[in-house]
């Protein structure tokens, strides 16, 4: 056996349909396209979503409500996860290095759920009501990140 034997597996490769060689082949004239329409045309394509002329599905559903390009995104954090730092002064890069949060550039807010023991200083873009009493309560403070 050498190279020059080597042959594909029978019925494994098929050749290509030649479209528009005269009637004879079965795929003359229209080349298997139909007679006339849009699609029989070279160089049709159709956009996503159309529908042959019908009014397409996202322009028959109503528009609802609004969206806020000015919204600003808090990642949430409850007090019961701050717990398991056992620094005295908690910043951004201790949560993301405890894998509380995912990157430093988020902005964090801290919410009241579970108790806090020890005091530390925390720092975060928010904090909730409960959370400030519960870390004042427990001999902590609370600094605000991006105001004086």
């Amino acid at each position: 056996m050498n190279l020059s034997n080597l042959h594909p597996a029978k019925g494994s490769r098929k050749s290509r349909k030649r479209v528009g060689r005269g009637p004879g082949s079965g795929m003359g004239k229209t080349s298997g396209r139909g007679s006339k329409g849009q699609k029989s045309i070279s160089g049709y394509s159709s956009k996503r979503g159309f529908e042959g002329g019908q009014m397409p599905l996202h322009r028959r559903l109503p528009k609802r409500g609004f969206t806020n390009i000015f919204k600003k995104e808090y990642s949430e954090v409850n007090l019961d996860r701050l717990e398991k730092i056992t620094k005295k002064v908690v910043e951004l890069k201790d949560l993301k290095e405890a894998g509380i949060i995912k990157k430093e550039s988020e902005r964090v807010k801290i919410l009241g759920r579970g108790k806090i023991s020890s005091s530390m200083t925390i720092h975060a873009h928010k904090f909730s009501r409960s959370a400030l009493e519960k870390i004042e309560k427990a001999g902590g403070k609370v600094i605000v990140i991006g105001s004086k």
